[in-house]
């Protein structure tokens, strides 16, 4: 046995010595959740937040006592599904009623609650820890159903103040979304949820645009994104601080792409999750928001820009500090003159308990200094300690501002985290974005080989500005010609290629092309014939990922994404987009066509399907849900007689992904090339 093994085994058994001395606390501990070894005290912490006064008179201890504990788990029912009133029903009436009068270890079972302010039922939270669930079935069986359902997309597990700032974007299904931090990327997934409110639209005309500036975490929101099984989400790698300006084609014209929405979630301090991230305690220290706040400003002024006139942008952090929060937005609107203003959502969230935003504040230093003022900033702070640090002086500007618009979560009202949200609106350009008039200039007078041009400058300072010679002129004008030529041939083509090395250096993958099919590509006719799909659907919206060799995977995005794709390949770092819609299967060329359906492309083709479809009973949809790789002859005589009816049809889908549609009835669509033959 090596060192370390036996280190750990001597730590296990001394916390296993000091539970057993505490007379049982052990399995309380396991109820908690807790962690025993492990002080919850900081003292500067305390007097921070005591001295700024954001907990009101006498609920100090309840607010700190609520901090110490563990913070409950939480799940949201994916909302757009259209089963999600199932899941629902099914969560209630089957595994909660289980739970009722269960006892574990002597004590009962605390029954899973409702969050009263989260629309119709659909997001849940439990005291219950993972040792409780696996110390008796019924918790067990329930901990698997979660496990399965949250794989499948059906379930995300996500903290319950989290799901707050997506509810507040007021997303409709045509609103084109920025998500400037988006990973891990729970709530990119509400986002995407709202967009597909309607399910009979299999392309609604919003997306959602989720960007990160950590490349691996790109792939950990990949992933969280494709269980929604959406083509209206794009994942992008960029600082969110200097995230670029997007055009569109708009009718032949380019245009620059501004947001209806934008979720401004940006990085933060995360004092307001104590009660997870338990090392906070131990590592808190007014350092760390004050080394943010620029960091913080700079991202939401980024957002603000490209936030369209009339469109809503959410600001919000896990932190409870006010230099984080309300300086921030105070700063933002200062800047505005006029262009931003909070917009009053009190009345939104009904049940949701918060307490409204700060105007007076105060700057504490590492050591415990306070500051009030930027004029009591020691000249040695200066360039960590900002003006914008601080409250607004001007009291009519500051009540012009209406900082108590903005809200903060905390956690002993609801068994929550912490948590700070603003909603801006924005109701014209940001000052700095107006087209300034232009500068009258007199005419340049030629002075040898040089040309002279006074400039109605304030100082009336003279620019000497060499001119280009004819040749070089000549010259610039090709290479300018060449690029355009280049760029445009790309996009005939359909290739969005990662942008040159030279033009955005970024570390991470090498992402693979975004080629879009052509329109007389030979690939699409079998596919086109074999599933008889509809005329209008949209072929043009097809992807791969390969330039050249075979293509395996096709992917579908929506006609808006197109756009965005094909104008500005050079611009952005596309780390993924689309969903997969067919896949290459060799076996069934023999039968005209080389792909199959992909699982995750099911709902977004269905509509366009008219041939190898079969409608069949519940029956033979338990025998696809339960078996692996079923024999026809298993399924009801009908079924048998539908599928042998099919031309050209020697194999059956045993794809449980595949079952869609209501009712006593569901549909079956069946693929080339899969692996049961019927018999």
């Amino acid at each position: 046995m090596g060192r370390r093994a036996r280190d750990r085994r001597r730590q296990q058994q001394q916390r296993q010595e000091r539970g057993s001395d505490s007379g049982g606390g052990g399995d309380q501990a396991g109820w908690a959740g807790g962690y025993p070894e492990i002080v919850k005290e900081n003292e500067l912490f305390e007097r921070y937040y005591r001295e700024l006064g954001i907990v009101p008179d006498g609920e100090w201890g309840d607010f700190m006592a609520a901090l110490r504990e563990p913070l409950p788990a939480t799940l949201r029912i994916t909302g757009y599904r259209s089963h999600a009133r199932e899941i629902l029903h099914c969560l209630k009436e089957k595994y909660f009623k289980e739970l009722e009068d269960l006892e574990v270890d002597g004590q009962k079972v605390e029954m899973p609650q409702s969050l009263s302010w989260y629309p119709e039922e659909l997001a849940w939270h439990t005291n219950l820890s993972r040792k409780i669930l696996r110390k008796s079935p019924q918790l067990e069986k329930f901990h698997q159903f979660l496990v399965s359902e949250t794989e499948c997309g059906n379930i995300s597990r996500q903290e319950a103040v989290s799901m707050i700032p997506p509810l507040l974007l007021n997303v409709n299904p045509h609103h084109k979304i920025l998500d400037m931090c988006a990973a891990p990327g729970s709530k990119t997934a509400q986002l995407i949820e709202m967009l597909h409110a309607d399910m009979n639209d299999p392309f609604p005309k919003g997306f959602v645009i989720a960007n990160d500036v950590d490349n691996k975490r790109c792939y950990l929101l990949v992933h969280q994104a494709k269980r929604l099984n959406s083509p209206c989400i794009m994942v992008v790698n960029h600082d969110a601080s200097s995230i670029p300006n997007l055009q569109i084609d708009v009718d032949g014209r380019k245009e620059v792409l501004f947001y209806d929405r934008i979720l401004c979630d940006v990085p933060c301090s995360g004092d307001g999750t104590m009660r997870k991230n338990i090392d906070v305690w131990k590592k808190w220290t007014t350092q760390n928001s004050l080394q943010l706040h620029g960091l913080q400003l700079r991202i939401a002024t980024r957002g603000v820009e490209q936030l369209a006139e009339g469109g809503r942008m959410v600001y919000s952090t896990c932190s409870l500090n006010p230099i984080e929060n309300e300086a921030v937005i105070a700063s933002l609107l200062e800047k505005s003159q006029g262009a931003l203003e909070l917009a009053d959502v009190s009345s939104e969230l009904p049940g949701l308990k918060r307490m409204p935003g700060i105007t007076k504040w105060k700057v504490m230093l590492k050591d415990g200094q306070w500051l009030e003022e930027w004029k009591d900033v020691p000249s040695n702070r200066q360039t960590q300690i900002r003006p914008t640090m601080f409250p607004v002086k001007d009291e009519e500007k500051l009540k012009a501002m209406n900082l108590e618009r903005c809200f903060r979560i905390l956690p002993h009202h609801q068994n929550t985290g912490g948590f700070f949200v603003a909603v801006l609106i924005k109701k014209s350009p940001m000052p700095w974005n107006k087209r300034q008039p232009k500068v009258h200039q007199k005419l340049p007078q030629r002075t040898g080989d040089a040309e002279v041009t006074a400039a109605n400058s304030d100082n009336g300072s003279e620019h000497i500005n060499e001119e280009p010679t004819l040749d070089e002129n000549e010259e610039s004008k090709k290479k300018q010609e060449l690029q355009n030529s280049d760029t445009e041939q790309s996009k005939k083509e359909g290739v969005c290629g990662p942008p040159p090395s030279k033009k955005m250096k970024l570390f991470g993958f090498k992402e693979d092309p975004f080629v879009f099919l052509p329109e007389d590509d030979p690939l699409f006719l079998p596919i086109q014939k074999f599933y008889a799909l509809d005329p209008s659907f949209p072929k043009m919206n097809l992807l791969t990922r390969t330039q050249e060799g075979k293509k395996r995977q096709l992917y579908m995005v929506s006609k808006e994404l197109r756009n965005v794709l094909l104008n500005n390949s050079e611009k952005m770092k596309v780390i993924n987009t689309g969903i997969k819609v067919w896949s290459r299967n060799s076996d069934g060329e023999q039968f005209g066509c080389a792909f199959r359906l992909a699982q995750e492309g099911i709902y977004t083709l269905y509509p366009f399907i008219h041939e190898r479809i079969i409608n069949v009973c519940i029956e033979d949809v338990k025998i696809l849900l339960t078996q692996e790789n079923p024999f026809l002859s298993k399924f009801s005589s009908e079924t048998q007689k539908k599928v042998k009816d099919m031309e050209n049809l020697m194999i059956f889908s045993a794809l449980y992904c595949c079952v869609v549609g209501k009712g006593r009835h569901h549909s079956v669509p069946l693929c080339p090339g899969m692996r049961d033959f019927i018999t």
